[in-house]
């Protein structure tokens, strides 16, 4: 697995007195938050919102942009919370039977809903 990281700091164009930024700085599609990637706003949320695709694609192995139409990879982690955790992690990390791996999926359902939260 690769990690992108190369999208985030991008707050860093901002200014010590400055919320937000317009800009035509170029960034990786599925990685960038839609407004963005819309309009060319920048700000620390544009760092957040990477952070939280990372951590998805991080969980589930798979990449921001292999969805078809409307449906996003923050969209598909979202429906599979809570029940459905099993459905969209990456089953190489899960190592434990039984009880055990009932507590890593809860650990695995807890981690994505707080990246949702992002």
């Amino acid at each position: 697995m690769v990690a992108h990281l190369s999208d985030f700091g991008i707050s860093k164009l901002l200014g010590e007195d400055q919320g937000d930024l317009y800009t035509k700085t170029l960034a990786t599609f599925g990685y960038i938050t839609p407004e963005y990637g819309l309009e060319g706003l920048v700000s620390t949320k544009c760092d957040v919102y990477s952070y939280e695709i990372m951590l998805f694609e991080t969980f589930t192995r798979r990449k921001p942009n292999e969805f078809e139409g409307d449906l996003s990879l923050k969209q598909w982690v979202s429906y599979s919370l809570p029940d459905a955790v099993m459905e969209v992690v990456d089953a190489n990390l899960l190592t434990s039977t039984g009880d055990h791996l009932k507590k890593e999926l809860d650990v695995v359902a807890s981690i994505m809903k707080n990246a949702l939260d992002c």
